[in-house]
């Protein structure tokens, strides 16, 4: 656990980045911190690993203030993403990779085999190993980050703004494998952005910094979303934050409507009122587009598919989220979301009155379980304060009848002993001293331990890297 006690951090000059912070960071937990430039989200961040030290406050990693620590050994045990990946552009990505394992000691053939297995880890073809930092993707640079500080298994992962440097598209796709390498990882990540979509989409807990360094609201992205602690939260997250708490409900509550359907060898038979819609779909039932009375005449006419249909929207799946659902109801040409399997085969669908409908009952059913939960504790103070009055009750009894007991002689138990002749066998002491002495003596006939380190393999050239597929 990473704890931030009464920190403040205060420049020179006075300017406050960091005003006062008190607040926990869980084991095994994703804590975004967000907020606008300025707010102190990546000082905050930085005086963890020491890269910037308190003015004041206390900093603790598993319960050690980390002001104990060498700043090195502190840093080698923590993994660290920077924005645009931080790479050295005069190693190849293999040996970017195996920096920290051959920082500490690490032989470089044993960190280079390990590193290849990370490079897989985060997505990336081991071949990639061989090429050096300029010959890569924005994409592809960010997850060799990512494969660098995951390469010595560090139990603490800081990520500084990591994805703000590439398009949208490939962002996605790096916060998706963030999501995916710790759902298996359960690494302790502090992930800092000033992106608020980002935070909730990642974030297990999200902490919102205002300027001038003060923490607003430290809370769970549905709580954050729900009851925005202040104005300035408010503002910061945005007007659309209902729409957005639609993540967090389930679709699986959805009854979905079964849709009409045809294939491309029914249209030109179908007869369509002005605003009726069919979805067409082809032989193995995955959907191609929506199409109405105009489209079917056209179709008729001999126009070509592509132009006789309307695109069918975004598409959604049962167990997804009830904000997939809504936008595929949305964005549908009908106003009907089309839901589809693991095989992209159509299975129903969904109005955006449905969604409603489904996140309303979800709401009454939590508010429902709250309610119990709190009675239930309501119910289980008097009880304890009642079990505790008794435990209390019932230890003065006890109390006075050892006090009235009278001790034991102490001779008794003296008398009782007799004394040890000098004849009899030696004390275990003495015996365990004979038998450390016999022991030092085998070790002498073994060879000392820098002597199979040594034997162990020559250094490695760099004609001798390993091969991607040396790891079989």
């Amino acid at each position: 656990m990473i704890t931030f006690t009464g920190v403040t951090k205060r420049y020179p000059d006075g300017t406050v980045a960091v005003d006062d912070l008190t607040l926990e960071v869980p084991d095994g937990c994703l804590t975004v911190f967000v907020g606008p430039s300025g707010c102190g989200k990546t000082t905050s961040m930085r005086m963890i690993n020491r890269m910037v030290e308190p003015t004041s406050g206390v900093v603790t990693v598993d319960g050690r203030d980390v002001a104990g620590v060498d700043p090195v050994k502190l840093r080698l045990g923590i993994g660290y993403v920077i924005q645009s990946g931080g790479l050295m552009p005069h190693q190849r990505v293999i040996d970017n990779v195996a920096t920290v394992p051959v920082l500490q000691g690490k032989s470089r053939r044993a960190a280079r085999l390990a590193a290849y297995e990370v490079l897989e880890r985060v997505g990336l073809d081991p071949k990639l190993g061989e090429r050096y930092p300029a010959q890569l993707s924005g994409g592809q640079q960010q997850r060799v980050g990512v494969a660098r500080a995951l390469a010595a298994d560090p139990p603490i992962l800081l990520m500084d703004e990591p994805f703000s440097a590439v398009d949208p598209v490939v962002r996605d796709e790096l916060q998706a494998e963030i999501l995916r390498l710790q759902s298996e990882l359960r690494k302790t990540i502090v992930f800092v952005t000033h992106d608020i979509d980002e935070a909730i989409k990642l974030g297990d807990a999200v902490a919102v910094f205002g300027v001038g360094g003060a923490l607003q609201q430290y809370d769970s992205p549905s709580r954050l979303l729900s009851n925005p602690a202040n104005d300035f939260v408010a503002e910061f997250i945005g007007a659309d934050r209902g729409y957005r708490l639609l993540q967090f409900f389930s679709a699986t509550t959805l009854d979905l409507r079964p849709i009409p359907t045809v294939t491309e060898g029914e249209i030109d038979g179908l007869m369509l009122a002005p605003d009726e819609w069919r979805l067409v779909t082809t032989d193995s039932g995955t959907p191609f587009g929506w199409i109405d009375a105009a489209g079917v005449e056209r179709h008729s006419q001999g126009g070509p598919l592509y132009d006789s249909l309307t695109a069918g929207g975004s598409l959604f799946h049962p167990d997804g989220t009830l904000r997939s659902a809504l936008d595929a109801a949305l964005s549908s040409p009908s106003g009907i979301g089309v839901a589809v399997d693991g095989g992209g085969v159509v299975v129903g669908g969904t109005a955006a009155d449905d969604v409603v409908d489904a996140m309303e009952s979800q709401r009454q059913e939590s508010q429902r379980q709250d309610s119990q939960r709190q009675e239930s504790r309501g119910r289980e103070a008097p009880e304890e304060a009642a079990e505790e009055q008794a435990a209390g009750e019932d230890v003065e009894p006890a109390e006075l009848a050892v006090a009235d007991e009278e001790p034991e002689p102490a001779e008794s138990a003296a008398e009782e002993e007799p004394a040890q002749s000098a004849d009899e066998e030696p004390e275990p002491a003495e015996m365990s001293a004979e038998a450390e002495a016999d022991d030092v003596a085998d070790a002498d006939d073994e060879p000392e331990l820098a002597e199979i380190v040594t034997e162990d393999e020559p250094e490695l050239t760099a004609d001798e890297d390993p091969q991607p597929a040396e790891k079989d």
